[in-house]
């Protein structure tokens, strides 16, 4: 039966325990080797008795390390690599390839946009009086009184219960701000008004004096103003910087569209080019605003630019495979009718590739991120392996953005489906009827999309961070880098540092 050293013997200090500096115990002294049998500084004094508990076999002698000055390198080198970091940077040599492939890319949708630039919004010659393409001011309610239904000519359908209500507003902007006006409201009006509320009422100039204005819809301002400032300030709060930028990157992508995506499509230019040309300027734009400029972000670009490309081939081939018109409810059809040369196909495609495009920078950025951080976690890992680790991450990420866009179009479009329901129509004409196709055609397509955003964004992003990290870089022997005073472990540990003072000892010693 062995016995193991005493804590306080000298020859624990010198072949297990930490080397303490002054105040902290006995200076060490050179002792024999690991593996020694007893003596002086073996650990076993022969004055003390021996420990009674059987104890487990020696394992094979490892090399001895100070502890203190090995444990300060090893948590330095362990967060070094941390994660939660910014991305390690790569080669020059790469950051070049990158340059070579992106560059051109934003030259040509910087040109894209000038060419395309439409100058502000055209002006129609005048308004319809229908739908949005009416001219409003504000109002305010300052009366709303109980009347009966048939003294106002009001007719209540049957089943309906309930009175009437005669509400009088008084416009507070416009050229005849301080004017009031009485609206009728049927007992079963979706719609009630209290005194006090803000309006939004329709100026229809051609109408009697007394009938110019109507009720459009009641002034929301002010809980949206506050919803948009509260959601600010927790995107703010959790992301900190992160989420600020995002915030911002939000705003530019709200410039581009209303600046000029939609006043290109109305000035007469193609929407599939508008939309492939403002996407990939809000895809540049947000993404490396959002996560930095780095070879991470870029992949993420790259992959996106992928599977647009794949959604607008798959999108403009199936929408006429299926003879879809895009025309399908009345806010179409109001700028159809108001801009006749304008192309709706092409504004059914834009919107496909534009609603896609938001999720597709969430699930590539994801997939490169994951990428990058399993090869930090496992340095000697191959592409391959990289590769097929982060699939079985991207597989998940799959089933679930899949589902959330199906039901994010399904919530959209639950009007329409309960109507359907209650015509008791079969599932194959509700399917194929136009209206339905449509969405159906914009959630597959999306969703091809997205399922190939994975593998393709996955396979660059193990090509580029094991192409740079396969072979030692610049100033790098391929080993890891030894303090001074310190020799390589050899059997697969961190290096063993120590004191010029100890290492001179063990030469002596030797």
């Amino acid at each position: 039966m062995t016995t193991p050293p005493d804590d306080n013997s000298p020859g624990h200090h010198r072949g297990h325990g930490p080397q303490h500096g002054p105040g902290h115990g006995p200076a060490p002294g050179p002792g024999p080797r690991p593996g020694s049998g007893p003596g002086p500084g073996s650990g076993h004094d022969p004055s003390r008795p021996r420990n009674p508990w059987p104890q487990p076999p020696p394992r094979p002698p490892a090399p001895a390390r100070p502890h203190g000055q090995a444990d300060a390198h090893g948590h330095a080198h362990a967060h070094a690599h941390g994660h939660g970091g910014p991305p390690a940077p790569v080669s020059a040599h790469l950051r070049r390839v990158i340059a070579a492939v992106l560059i051109p890319f934003a030259a040509v949708v910087a040109a894209g946009m000038v060419l395309l630039w439409p100058g502000g919004t055209p002006e129609h010659q005048e308004r319809t009086g229908v739908g949005f393409d009416q001219q409003t001011e504000q109002a305010e309610i300052t009366e709303v009184r109980v009347v009966d239904c048939a003294d106002v000519g009001v007719q209540v359908p049957r089943g309906v219960t309930g009175e009437c209500e005669r509400a009088t507003f008084e416009v507070t902007t416009g050229p005849h701000a301080g004017r009031a006006f009485t609206e009728v409201v049927p007992p079963d009006a979706a719609q009630r008004y209290e005194v006090g509320q803000g309006l939004v009422v329709a100026y229809a100039p051609d109408a009697p004096r007394e009938l110019q204005y109507s009720i459009r819809d009641v002034d929301r301002q002010a809980p949206m103003l506050l919803l948009a400032a509260v959601f600010a300030l927790a995107v703010v709060a959790v992301g900190r910087l992160r989420g600020l930028l995002a915030l911002v990157g939000l705003v530019v992508s709200f410039t581009v569209l209303t600046v000029f995506i939609l006043p290109a499509i109305l000035s007469g230019s193609n929407p599939l080019l508008v939309a492939v040309v403002g996407g990939s300027a809000i895809m540049l734009a947000t993404l490396y605003l959002t996560h930095g400029v780095n070879a991470r972000t870029s992949v993420a670009v790259l992959g996106t630019l992928v599977s647009l490309l794949l959604i607008g081939v798959l999108g403009s081939w199936f929408i006429d495979w299926a003879r879809l018109t895009g025309i399908t409810d009345d806010q179409v059809s109001l700028v159809h009718s108001l801009y006749p040369d304008l192309e709706i196909r092409g504004l059914l495609l834009a919107g496909i590739l534009i609603g896609s495009l938001g999720v597709l920078d969430d699930v590539t950025v994801t997939q490169t991120s994951a990428v990058w951080e399993l090869k930090q976690a496992q340095p000697g890992a191959s592409w391959l392996t990289l590769y097929r680790s982060g699939m079985r991450i991207g597989r998940d990420h799959i089933a679930s953005v899949v589902n959330t866009l199906v039901l994010a179009y399904a919530g959209a479009a639950l009007p329409l489906l309960l109507l359907f329901t209650i015509a008791q129509s079969s599932v194959g004409t509700v399917a194929f009827s136009e209206l339905v196709a449509e969405e159906i055609v914009r959630t597959l397509v999306g969703s091809i999309g997205l399922v190939a955003s994975v593998p393709v964004t996955t396979l660059l992003a193990a090509l580029l961070v094991s192409a740079d990290r396969s072979g030692p870089g610049p100033g790098e022997s391929g080993r890891p880098s030894v303090p001074d005073g310190a020799r390589p472990a050899t059997d697969g540990t961190r290096p063993v540092t120590g004191g010029r003072a100890t290492n001179r000892r063990r030469r002596r010693k030797r």
